[in-house]
């Protein structure tokens, strides 16, 4: 469902922008905050750890070891993986466009099959094609603020 944020960000403060973000129900940073506290508390570990508990033969093998995994990080290319990454990306998107119901096809479908060019053939048309943009509507309603805020009940639909 779509959560708009609109009044609050017309109204705001000094400050305003960071209150928003953590109101924010799709916020990236709490999407990611328990990663970023996992590498920082990871990193302090092996930061702390190196500068007091190893010895110095023991830090320059561990300046070994990094300097190696330095040099096996550039066998696989990050534009290679991030490519990989857009792809999915656009994929997902494209899928959920593909989702979004349109009554085009239903409504060629039912003009090819439901013959006849007397009254009762033309009202079982229409009568279809109606169900079908009302069904159409209805899902739409359930994603769009602006669908809902123009058909807000039952009422409204039949008109």
């Amino acid at each position: 469902m779509t959560v708009t944020y609109t009044s609050r960000v017309a109204t705001t403060r000094f400050g305003g922008f960071s209150r928003l973000l953590l109101l924010w129900r799709g916020s990236i940073y709490k999407l990611l905050y328990r990663e970023l506290l996992l590498f920082l508390t990871a990193y302090l570990v092996l930061s702390l750890a190196y500068r007091f508990l190893l010895s110095e033969a023991q830090k320059r093998l561990f300046e070994k070891l990094v300097l190696y995994c330095d040099k096996s990080a550039n066998l696989i290319p990050v534009s290679f993986v991030l490519g990989f990454y857009v792809a999915l990306v656009l994929e997902r998107w494209w899928g959920q466009f593909r989702a979004v119901p349109a009554p085009d096809g239903l409504m060629l479908a039912v003009a090819g099959s439901v013959h006849g060019a007397d009254a009762r053939g033309r009202l079982l048309r229409r009568t279809l094609l109606r169900y079908g943009s009302l069904a159409a509507l209805l899902v739409l309603r359930a994603v769009s603020s602006a669908a809902r805020k123009r058909f807000p009940t039952a009422d409204h639909l039949v008109q």
